[in-house]
C-alpha cells in the first residue's frame, strides 16, 4: 500500500512579494506534477497536512481550478485543517470555509480530531488519524492530546497527521513548539507534520517515524528557502515501513523563483521584531505579540476557565470573519 503526503500548499491567486514567477501558475505545476507521480508510482492514497489554502475564503474561482486538479487525481484524499484553512483558528469554522466546501462535495475527505479512517490493502490494514489546527495545538498541558495517539488492535500500522509546530530541535522563545523526542510514546507509527515550512526531514525513534517535508510552496520570508527545494513523501508500507522524500522536478531552484532583496529585506526586519519581542519578554508581562499568547496570558493571570477562553477564540473567529466580508463587499 502506497502513500504520498505533502503539505502546506497554501493555494492563492497572487504572487507573494518574495516571488519573481507567476505563483500561481507554478503552484498548479506543482499539483499536476503530483498527479503525474501518483500515476508513475501506483499511489493508492493521497494525505495532506493542513493549511490546503492561503485564507479560508479564496475566490471560488481558484478553488473550482484546483479542485479540478484535485478530483482529477482520481485517488481518496485524506487531509486535516490548518491555522489558513479557518478563521480565528477555530476549527469550528471549517464548515464555513473553501476547504469545508470541498469536502462537502466529496472531493476529499476532512479528518477531525476523534476521527480515524482504516484502509486495507492485499492484507494490510492502515488506521488514519489526523489532529487539525487548534489555538493550543502546542500547549505544553495539553500537546499530548494532539501528538500522541492509540493505536487499534487490529491493524498493521497506524499514521497520524498534525498540523502543528512539530521540531526535532528547540526553536525561538515566544513560539510554542513540541519537540519529537517528547512524543515518542505514540503509538503511531508515522506521525507526518505540516506547519513548520522549513519542514525536518525524516527522524527515526525506536522504529516510529516522524517528518515533514516543508511546505510545497516558498512564500516564507527566509533566506533559508533559497536553498530548499519543494519535496512530497513517499510511503510504502507493503513490505515493512519505506519512506523517502522526493523534490518536485516543477520547483524551480530558489535562486530563480524567489527575490534575495526582499528576502534580506524581510530578514532585517524579522531580526528587528524579534528584538522587539526580547524586549517585551524582559520588561515583563507578554513575551509575545500574538493575539492567541495574549489571551493565554490574561486568562491564566485571571484564573478564567479553558471554557471562557475557548470561546473567547470562538468570537475573535466570528469576528474576523465578519471582517473578511466586509473587505469582499
Amino acid at each position: 500500500m502506497k502513500f504520498i503526503f505533502f503539505t502546506d500548499t497554501h493555494i492563492k491567486g497572487t504572487t507573494p512579494k518574495n516571488r519573481n514567477d507567476n505563483f500561481y501558475e507554478t503552484l498548479k505545476r506543482k499539483f499536476l506534477e503530483i498527479k503525474e507521480i501518483c500515476d508513475e508510482l501506483e499511489i493508492d492514497y493521497i494525505l495532506h497536512g493542513g493549511d490546503w489554502f492561503d485564507r479560508p475564503d479564496i475566490s471560488p474561482s481558484i478553488v473550482k481550478e484546483f479542485a479540478l486538479i484535485i478530483q482529477s487525481y482520481k485517488r481518496p484524499v485524506f487531509t486535516i485543517a490548518g491555522n489558513h484553512d479557518i478563521y480565528g483558528h477555530n476549527p469550528d469554522t471549517v464548515g464555513r470555509t473553501m476547504l469545508g466546501l470541498l469536502a462537502g462535495v466529496g472531493i476529499l475527505t476532512l479528518l477531525k480530531y476523534n476521527d480515524d479512517v482504516i484502509v486495507e490493502k492485499n492484507g494490510i490494514k492502515v488506521q488514519i488519524m489526523g489532529k487539525p489546527y487548534r489555538f493550543d495545538i502546542d500547549d505544553l498541558e495539553v500537546s499530548e492530546n494532539y501528538y500522541v495517539v492509540q493505536k487499534r488492535k487490529d491493524v498493521d500500522y497506524l499514521i497520524n497527521m498534525v498540523h502543528g509546530m512539530l521540531l526535532k530541535k528547540p526553536f525561538f522563545e515566544g513560539i510554542p513548539y513540541t519537540l519529537v523526542d517528547n512524543i515518542t510514546e505514540t503509538e503511531a507509527d508515522i506521525t507526518l507534520a505540516g506547519h513548520y515550512h522549513g519542514g525536518f526531514g525524516i527522524v527515526e525513534r525506536d522504529g516510529k517515524y516522524f517528518l515533514n517535508p516543508g511546505s510545497l510552496v516558498r512564500i516564507t520570508n527566509a533566506i533559508g528557502e533559497i536553498n530548499r527545494i519543494p519535496k512530497v513523501v513517499i510511503i510504502d508500507l507493503s513490505e515493512g515501513i519505506n519512506i523517502y522524500e522526493r523534490e518536485l522536478k516543477s520547483a524551480a531552484p530558489g535562486n530563480e523563483v524567489l527575490d534575495r532583496r526582499q528576502l534580506e529585506y524581510a530578514q532585517d526586519r524579522n531580526v528587528k521584531l524579534h528584538r522587539f519581542y526580547q524586549q517585551l519578554s524582559e520588561t515583563g508581562k507578554y513575551q509575545k505579540a500574538d493575539l492567541g499568547k495574549i489571551i493565554d496570558d490574561i486568562t491564566a493571570d485571571e484564573n478564567i476557565s479553558r471554557e471562557v477562553k475557548y470561546e473567547t477564540i470562538k468570537r475573535i473567529a466570528f469576528a474576523k470573519e465578519e471582517l473578511s466580508h466586509d473587505e469582499e463587499d
